[in-house]
């Protein structure tokens, strides 16, 4: 892994994840989030921590309310950062170089940036620029960027969740965000590969709902800088790791030859629509698990 020096010595670039993030925040409850903070350190990104405070007010609230709590803590932060904003939640594991990594969006038009997810679950795309840049869907909120315009609509649809559904129901809220924030003229970005994993325990709650119970990335950008949780638990973590991420990338192809990455429909009324395909086929074209 580089260290901060090895950061250093490079000249900025519009282009590279480090050299445009204002402000880097990790939401964490009770978790340990010593080894994620180091790791950014090691990427030249320096974080700060946005814990949930223990409120007896919030006992009966849904796990899922709870998290929006914890994501609109951070949007609130963000609103007074001239420049992009990067999110990840405590159980994130950024991939080695994380910061040297490019752009999923524009970097020098943030205007119309509404969210770069960094990390997806259950992702399409919509369109690929002519740079590369795919707009498209995710849901999970594990590592992503907005701007302080983006984080002014995204506090609006919090209060939308806590007026219109709730504090004690469950809400697959994460899952709006798209709809939302392009209906409010923003553009949303996709990576080509995914910035890093979710390493933390599934969440009983979709389970309930009819859910799928755990998320992973479906591919990587690269080695991942230290095990996530679900590999450290297990007896034999790399085999863990490697089942898992095994399971993800098999996964994630399925969706690619379901039409559920690319949709047929998004297909027909493209004007580039080999540009998509071409995205989707060398997106899933690596050995790496």
């Amino acid at each position: 892994m580089k260290g901060i020096g090895a950061v250093m010595e490079q000249p900025p670039s519009p282009n590279r994840l480090g050299d445009r993030i204002g402000k880097v925040l990790i939401i964490a409850y009770k978790e340990s989030t010593d080894l994620l903070e180091k790791t950014l350190r090691e990427e030249g990104l320096t974080a700060e921590v946005v814990r949930q405070e223990e409120n007896p007010a919030m006992q009966d609230f849904s796990p899922s309310y709870r998290c929006l709590l914890n994501h609109r803590s951070a949007w609130e932060k963000a609103l007074n950062e001239p420049q992009p904003t990067l999110i990840v939640e405590a159980d994130f594991v950024p991939v080695r170089g994380f910061g040297q990594l490019p752009l999923s969006y524009p970097g020098d038009r943030t205007e119309a940036l509404g969210i770069a997810w960094l990390y997806t679950c259950a992702p399409q795309i919509y369109s690929v620029s002519q740079d590369g840049y795919a707009q498209g869907f995710s849901t999970a909120m594990v590592a992503y960027i907005i701007t302080n315009h983006s984080a002014k609509y995204l506090i609006q649809l919090a209060e939308r969740i806590k007026n219109e559904i709730g504090p004690k129901n469950y809400s697959a809220w994460d899952s709006e965000i798209d709809v939302f924030l392009r209906q409010h003229k923003f553009k949303n970005y996709v990576p080509f590969r995914n910035y890093g994993e979710h390493g933390g325990r599934p969440n009983p709650e979709h389970s309930k709902h009819q859910l799928s119970c755990s998320h992973r990335a479906d591919v990587l950008y690269g080695k991942l800088a230290f095990l996530p949780l679900y590999a450290c638990e297990a007896r034999e973590g790399t085999v863990k790791l490697l089942e898992v991420r095994l399971k993800a990338r098999i996964k994630g192809i399925g969706r690619l030859v379901m039409g559920r990455y690319i949709r047929l429909a998004i297909l027909k009324r493209s004007s580039v629509p080999g540009r998509l395909l071409s995205f989707a086929l060398r997106r899933h074209l690596t050995l790496r698990l």
